[in-house]
């Protein structure tokens, strides 16, 4: 009982350390919506996607970058902890290093998840075609994404002493995971170099992206592969991340 109590209690002060953060959630309304109206407007008469127009294309890809960079963001959170004492705190607490990052993974993931649901909101007002009820099915497969992608920003967070060294790791890590996920351009098919399409095969956001669109466009988008198998391979990241996440939370002291 101890510990799903210490679950949630770190789980709810992610969540009001997020809705509390004024600024963060202004900055979340406006960069999705500069990605899908001006980089849409300006690079979408010059690249052609059959069956789909290039807005339409990269709507799920922006989903996945606001999941992404919001996810690996929250990983801020442990190196304020450190600098004000209250890491220390829990980790002292009579609960295990499991729960305790657990429930910062949860309330991170949450908090991503909030933005992401934002996107969709946008998409709704730019007059993108997919139906309500593709919001209620593609909630799970965000929530598998961010459970990876905040990991990863915990895990190095953990081992970070300055905002400045985690700033300059995370942007080493956010720009290669964005740019070869096929959220702005195919990264298969005829054209596409060889060495991008081998790349993309490593980057678990390559399938987590496929799944959105998979839902999202529905019929009139072909998967890179089929949904079960993009499920399974961002599942597998998953559960190897909070692993090595358990780890490096339990070396902190």
């Amino acid at each position: 009982m101890t510990e799903i109590r210490a679950l949630y209690t770190l789980w709810l002060r992610e969540i009001k350390r997020f809705i509390r953060d004024r600024v963060r959630v202004i900055v979340s309304f406006v960069q999705p919506l500069l990605w899908l109206v001006v980089f849409a407007g300006g690079f979408g008469a010059r690249l052609l996607i059959p069956g789909i127009n290039y807005q339409q294309y990269l709507f799920p890809g922006i989903i996945g970058q606001t999941l992404l960079f919001t996810a690996m963001f929250m990983g801020i959170s442990v190196i304020w902890d450190k600098e004000f004492g209250f890491m220390k705190e829990i980790l002292v607490a009579p609960v295990s290093r499991f729960t305790i990052f657990m429930g910062k993974m949860f309330g991170d993931s949450t908090a991503a998840l909030l933005q992401g649901i934002i996107v969709f909101a946008f998409g709704f007002i730019l007059g993108i075609p997919f139906n309500p009820i593709t919001l209620i099915a593609v909630l799970p497969i965000m929530l598998l994404i961010t459970f990876g992608l905040v990991s990863v920003g915990l895990t190095i967070a953990s081992f970070m002493g300055s905002l400045e060294n985690f700033g300059a790791i995370q942007t080493f890590i956010n720009l290669p995971l964005f740019f070869l996920s096929g959220a702005l351009f195919p990264v298969s098919g005829p054209g596409t170099p060889e060495w991008l399409q081998v790349a993309s095969t490593f980057n678990p956001l390559t399938y987590g992206i496929d799944a959105l669109r998979t839902i999202i466009l529905g019929s009139a988008w072909t998967p890179l592969q089929p949904l079960y198998i993009n499920l399974g391979i961002v599942c597998i990241f998953d559960v190897v991340m909070v692993g090595v996440g358990t780890w490096a939370f339990g070396r902190m002291k």
